[in-house]
C-alpha cells in the first residue's frame, strides 16, 4: 500500500448511519478529509455480523445488505487521492457513551462483565467465540472485495477484543483466559490469523490497541517492556502489519523509568519491540484531550512541533488525527503548508453535524 503522506484520519464514531446503513452523506464526509490531504482514512467503527456487536442503533453495519453502500464511500475517497480502511468492531459489554440505549439483544463479553466486578450480559461460549472470529474474518474479506486498501481491527478502549486482554474483565479458565496477558490474547490472535488466511499475505492489516479503557482511564495492560513484548509480538506474528497505538496524549512517555521524561511513547515502544509499523494518536493539534468532549468543553489549536520532532527521528511511522479533522477537513493541507493560524478550534457542537 502506497500512501501520499503519513497522516491518518483516526476512527471516530459519528452515529449517522440510520439503522446501520451508510449513504451519500458518508461518502461526502470521508471524501472531504481525503481532499483535505489525509493519506489514509480509517472509518468510524463498523460492526461485524454478531447480534450483540453494536451499542448504538446508528453505528454502521458491515455485513449483509448494508455492505454495498460502502462501495460509494471507497470510490469517493479514491477519487480524492486517498486510501481507506474500515475499522471492524464489536463493542462487547460496553454501553454507549453518547446515548441511553438498551438493545433488544443480550450483550456478550468474555466473562459477562462490563468492568471489573460489574456484571452486564452473557459470558461467551466457545461456539460464540468461534462465530465471532469468523465474523471478523468475513468482514475483512468483504473489505478487500469492496476495494478498501486495508482493514483495521478494533482491539482497544475496553471493547470486546480488549475485554479479553484485560484481566479485570476476562476471568475465563479455558484457553481464552489465563493469568498472563499472552494467554488472554488468544482470542485476538485467532481473529488476526483467521483474517490473514482469508485475505492473503499481502493485504495490509492494522490492529488498534490501547492501555487505557473507557471503563478506567488509568488502566494499564502492561507495566513492563517485557510484558508489552509478550502481548504484542505474538499478534504481529499472527499477521498484524501495523499497530495503531492509542493513548490520550501522544507526547507522554510510555515507560519513563526506562528512557526518561522525553522517552518513547506507546507507538514508539511498540515499533521498537515488535518491528511492526506503528501509528501514534492522541490529542494531536489540540490543547486538550478527548475527555473534554464528554465535559462539553472546546479545544484550541496547538503546536505540532513536538510531533514533527518525534516523526523526524522515526519514533513511529504514521500519525492519526482525530477531533481536529471533525471541525477542519483541511487540517492536513494547512499543516503541510504552515497555515497554523487558519486552524479551526474543536467544538463539541460539531458532533451534531455530519459534514
Amino acid at each position: 500500500m502506497t500512501l501520499k503522506n503519513r497522516i491518518v484520519m483516526a476512527p471516530m464514531t459519528r452515529g449517522f448511519a440510520i439503522d446501520g446503513a451508510v449513504g451519500a452523506a458518508h461518502a461526502n464526509y470521508y471524501r472531504k478529509r481525503a481532499e483535505g490531504g489525509v493519506g489514509l482514512v480509517v472509518t468510524e467503527g463498523v460492526v461485524v455480523d454478531r447480534p450483540a456487536s453494536r451499542n448504538e442503533p446508528n453505528v454502521p453495519r458491515f455485513y449483509g445488505d448494508d455492505l454495498e453502500g460502502w462501495g460509494d464511500v471507497v470510490g469517493a475517497v479514491h477519487g480524492a487521492g486517498g486510501a481507506i480502511a474500515p475499522q471492524i468492531w464489536h463493542t462487547g459489554a460496553v454501553r454507549s457513551s453518547s446515548m441511553d440505549w438498551e438493545p433488544d439483544f443480550t450483550v456478550e463479553s468474555p466473562s459477562g462483565l462490563i468492568a471489573p466486578d460489574q456484571a452486564r450480559g452473557d459470558t461467551m461460549s466457545e461456539e460464540a467465540i468461534a462465530d465471532t472470529v469468523t465474523a471478523f474474518a468475513r468482514a475483512a474479506a468483504d473489505a478487500k472485495r469492496l476495494g478498501f486498501d486495508c482493514v483495521e481491527v478494533h482491539g482497544a478502549h475496553g471493547y470486546l477484543v480488549d475485554q479479553f486482554f484485560w484481566a479485570g474483565t476476562n476471568l475465563r479458565d479455558d484457553r481464552y483466559g489465563g493469568p498472563t496477558l499472552k494467554e488472554r490474547s488468544r482470542f485476538a490472535a485467532e481473529i488476526i490469523a483467521t483474517i490473514r488466511a482469508e485475505v492473503g499475505p499481502d493485504y495490509p492489516l492494522i490492529l488498534r490497541v490501547s492501555q487505557w479503557k473507557q471503563q478506567d482511564y488509568s488502566a494499564r495492560l502492561t507495566q513492563t517492556l517485557e510484558a508489552m513484548a509478550d502481548w504484542l509480538v505474538p499478534l504481529v506474528e499472527a499477521g498484524v502489519d501495523v499497530l495503531h497505538c492509542s493513548q490520550r496524549r501522544f507526547w507522554e512517555p510510555e515507560f519513563p523509568e526506562a528512557d526518561g521524561a522525553q522517552g518513547l511513547n506507546f507507538a514508539g515502544w511498540a515499533k521498537k519491540l515488535t518491528g511492526a509499523l506503528t501509528i501514534s494518536v492522541g490529542s494531536v493539534g489540540l490543547d486538550g484531550d478527548f475527555l473534554q468532549v464528554f465535559k462539553g468543553q472546546h479545544s484550541e489549536p496547538a503546536s505540532i512541533d513536538s510531533l514533527v520532532e518525534r516523526m523526524e527521528r522515526d519514533e513511529f511511522d504514521m500519525i492519526a488525527i482525530g477531533r481536529a479533522l471533525i471541525t477542519d477537513p483541511d487540517w492536513a493541507h494547512k499543516a503541510q503548508t504552515g497555515r497554523f493560524d487558519e486552524m479551526v478550534p474543536f467544538s463539541t457542537d460539531a458532533l451534531a453535524q455530519f459534514v
